[in-house]
């Protein structure tokens, strides 16, 4: 059985992958997803060198895209022999594995791919697999699967020192994370803002003024930026925040409030780590933080906040999440009244 890497496995070490890929060869079939996009496509590049070394033809390689899957075009270019190389390469783009209805037809037809054949599912970022339907488990029984997810932040942290020497700048460790921290942990996302710290960066260095005057700023970043803002007692600026958010029509209330109560819920978390001298790792291992830059500026921004605070926080955003979703009240102001009580201080009252 081809070995998984699925939701429970660990992240994917792709340098290994690749080792691996090239020093094994191919499996009959693929299963390609999850959010990192950029390694999924980057993967699939050197399957496709591995597969097709002397490159794409229409003998030997085939694309089929989704959402529809025709298992019987499938089974024809299948059995379609490759011409001037060793395999044959089928990619398929973007298939409904979970609307596919002849689950045994499917899963009769991966287990009987031809030695000189190669299958590779390829599923979009998005994509979310039903892993207790009949033609998931098919797929996964008979595939390889490699689930890209983001990348841990040592790993995150070279890759852009590489992509910024690449465009002749060096930056600075911090500045660094603070790009992934407010940018997001996937490549994909962060391609373009590498692009525009690089070219906006007046000198050879790149700071962390450079980064925060360029980069797009994602809303779960801007949400711990303003909660921090309370903790140091800036409340206009962390007013003037949450204005902001609110004024972008793209960012829906309910998710930014689920967003600011997981923030509450890890300053909890982070006030508990400092009152008992716990310190960061156990924070990491609590909150599922895999970047020690985030558990550090978690415990600093706790200490602006009490516990019974951050209790009443964490009663204070379940309590609007309910509101939101069950009642005619404007979700804005909800949102906007929770902050306000935050940043009041209100405290936790036991019975």
């Amino acid at each position: 059985m081809a070995k998984k890497y699925g939701k429970d496995e660990e992240k994917l070490n792709y340098a290994a992958a690749v080792r691996e890929l090239k020093q094994q060869g191919p499996e009959r079939v693929y299963l390609l997803w999850g959010p990192e996009d950029y390694l999924r496509e980057q993967y699939l590049v050197q399957l496709k060198k591995v597969c097709l070394p002397e490159g794409d033809d229409s003998f030997s390689y085939r694309r089929m895209d989704g959402p529809e899957l025709d298992l019987d075009a499938l089974r024809q270019a299948m059995d379609a022999l490759p011409f001037m190389t060793e395999r044959s390469f089928i990619e398929l783009r973007d298939m409904d594995i979970n609307r596919l209805k002849e689950a045994e037809t499917f899963a009769a037809l991966l287990q009987d791919v031809p030695d000189y054949c190669v299958v590779a599912f390829v599923l979009g970022a998005d994509y979310e697999l039903d892993g207790r339907l009949k033609s998931v488990k098919a797929l996964r029984q008979a595939a390889k699967e490699l689930k890209f997810t983001n990348q841990s932040q040592g790993m995150l942290t070279d890759w852009l020192v590489r992509r910024f020497a690449a465009a002749g700048k060096r930056i600075e460790l911090d500045a660094a994370q603070r790009l992934i921290f407010i940018s997001g942990e996937l490549m994909s996302g962060l391609i373009p803002e590498i692009e525009k710290v690089a070219a906006y960066a007046k000198g050879e260095r790149v700071t962390v003024a450079d980064v925060e005057a360029v980069a797009n700023h994602i809303p779960e970043a801007v949400i711990f930026d303003m909660t921090e803002y309370i903790a140091q007692k800036k409340y206009n600026t962390a007013l003037s925040v949450l204005a902001e958010l609110l004024a972008d029509k793209n960012n829906e209330p309910i998710a930014m409030l689920a967003m600011l109560g997981m923030q509450m819920r890890r300053l909890y978390a982070a006030r508990l780590a400092i009152e008992q001298d716990l310190g960061s790792k156990y924070l990491m291992d609590a909150c599922g933080i895999k970047q020690d830059y985030i558990a550090r500026k978690l415990i600093n921004a706790a200490r602006g906040y009490t516990l019974p605070q951050l209790i009443r926080a964490v009663e204070l955003c379940a309590q609007a999440d309910y509101k939101m979703k069950s009642s005619a009240q404007d979700s804005r102001e909800l949102l906007k009244e929770v902050v306000l009580r935050i940043a009041a201080g209100e405290e936790y009252a036991a019975d």
